[in-house]
């Protein structure tokens, strides 16, 4: 038997993530989901990364999102 992670984020990148939820919401839903610069001003995954991996609220909120909107996305 695997001993898989409980961790839905085990072994998904923060480009991943991000990519995931750009996907299904899109920058201007994102924006008013979480409602920081990278997601509003001029968005792009390259900067949104650049920002998330220096600040860590903002990266928890984004890997929250996403745990939260797992089941969506099984649905596509």
């Amino acid at each position: 038997m695997e001993n898989k992670s409980k961790d839905p984020l085990h072994g998904i990148t923060l480009q991943k993530i991000v990519e995931t939820l750009v996907d299904f919401y899109g920058f201007d839903t994102l924006g008013e989901l979480i409602p920081i610069k990278c997601f509003i001003s001029n968005p792009s995954i390259k900067s949104s990364l650049t920002f998330l991996r220096k600040t860590d609220w903002a990266r928890k909120k984004v890997e929250d999102l996403y745990v939260k909107s797992l089941s969506k996305f099984d649905k596509l």
